[in-house]
């Protein structure tokens, strides 16, 4: 190898680092927008549930299985749309630092990075946003149901502290909406990284975490290691779970794809 390539190389693989770094900054920015759209959603279940049950004590649990339903269903157009900016946001910020990373290399992977058949894994993606974004209100309408039948059959301390739980419905759908925004943006992110990195022929990635002190011990373990894309590592020992870098709840790891050395 000639001083000149090894100096293109290096600039290559400062190229990758910086792009990597600048994609997984960017995608927090779209998480922040994602997790805004899905908590007004959050509010409106809270608002519902409150209506029905301003006490915490359900006054018509079939009238109010009825409206969470109904809500779930009206949401869906407006679900598509979220989640088709939050993906088409994603999917822009991406193609930016490969074309950056492109330039650094060369033409060719740069034509192949735009080129890249991107429809299917979008549209995958797209309808598990809606499935997910949807599921916000049945999952609130399953569980005021269930505490509600819990109350019918408690008395006393326990029957207030089960009133305490409904009131806080709203608050535990919030929670949940933040987790799916968080996940399923870093989710994307990888996805779409993934997709163009095979597309050039690259095999794996090294693995990033956001090198701060609330890295899970696991990620930390995987920090810097080369990952197939073929073969995700156990992202959770715990349960056994395995996972692509940003891809399991809660993660805010990235993936640094390993490029082909004849590109």
């Amino acid at each position: 190898m000639t001083i000149s390539e090894a100096a293109k190389k290096r600039a290559a693989a400062m190229a990758a680092k910086r792009a990597q770094r600048e994609r997984f900054v960017k995608a927090r920015r779209a998480e922040k927008q994602y997790s805004k759209s899905l908590s007004s959603v959050a509010r409106e279940v809270g608002k519902l549930i409150r209506d029905f049950a301003p006490n915490g004590v359900v006054s018509d649990m079939g009238a109010l299985r009825t409206a969470l339903m109904r809500y779930a269903q009206a949401l869906e157009p407006w679900a598509r749309a979220v989640a088709y900016r939050m993906l088409n946001d994603v999917s822009r910020r991406d193609a930016q630092a490969w074309n950056e990373q492109g330039r650094e290399i060369g033409r060719n992977i740069r034509r192949e990075i735009v080129n890249t058949p991107l429809g299917a894994e979008f549209r995958e993606i797209m309808t598990r946003q809606v499935g997910l974004i949807t599921s916000l209100p049945l999952e609130a309408a399953e569980r005021a149901q269930r505490l509600a039948a819990l109350s019918t059959v408690s008395t006393g301390a326990r029957a207030n502290e089960i009133a305490k739980e409904i009131k806080a419905s709203g608050a535990v759908t919030m929670s949940r909406a933040r987790l799916i925004a968080r996940t399923e943006t870093s989710r994307a992110v990888t996805s779409l990284t993934q997709a163009r990195a095979l597309s050039i022929g690259s095999e794996g990635y090294i693995w990033r975490t956001s090198a701060d002190p609330d890295v899970r011990p696991d990620h930390r373990k995987l920090n810097g290691k080369f990952i197939r894309w073929d073969s995700p590592p156990v992202a959770d020992e715990r349960t056994g779970e395995r996972a692509h870098a940003g891809s399991i709840y809660n993660c805010r790891c990235y993936a640094e794809p390993v490029i082909p050395d004849d590109l």
